[in-house]
């Protein structure tokens, strides 16, 4: 029997934007409609403003998959839609070198009222632990470091 059918071998971490991902888990809260218990949702302003390795250090730290849920263009803050994009591609290229499936991380659009595709994303990513298991601990060797802006 697969550990991850019964949520306990792998854990999800949700970044929800107040303005996109947060208010679609919200919705299917109110919806009454379940979600498995090994889903964590953490409420944030925007994604904007995580680093590269605060992704990389919540793998190492326990987290198997990471969704950032945000508001797309939709964003109340300028400029926040692209520099998560900027941000998720380069810890994109950081997994690839640490020899960390990219798929671990996804980055998708929720709307305020998205209850299927929170869930399905949700699920997607459920789906994929079953796949290819935790992430093998430690994997960081070294302290990952912010890049400096040029």
């Amino acid at each position: 029997m697969n550990a991850n059918k019964n949520n306990t071998a792998t854990k999800i971490l949700i970044l929800a934007t107040l303005s996109g991902g947060y208010r679609g888990a919200d919705s299917t809260g109110q919806s009454h409609l379940e979600y498995p218990p090994n889903t964590y949702i953490l409420p944030v302003m925007s994604a904007a403003m995580f680093p590269e390795n605060f992704y990389l250090k919540a793998f190492d730290k326990g987290f198997d998959g990471i969704i950032v849920m945000y508001s797309g263009t939709d964003s109340p803050y300028k400029g926040a839609p692209e520099r998560t994009a900027e941000i998720i591609n380069n810890t994109y290229k950081l997994m690839k070198e640490l020899n960390l499936d990219p798929r671990r991380l996804k980055l998708t659009a929720i709307c305020t009222v998205c209850v299927r595709p929170f869930l399905e994303e949700i699920q997607r990513m459920e789906n994929l632990l079953d796949e290819i298991g935790p992430v093998p601990r430690p994997f960081l060797q070294v302290p990952v470091t912010q890049e400096q802006p040029a």
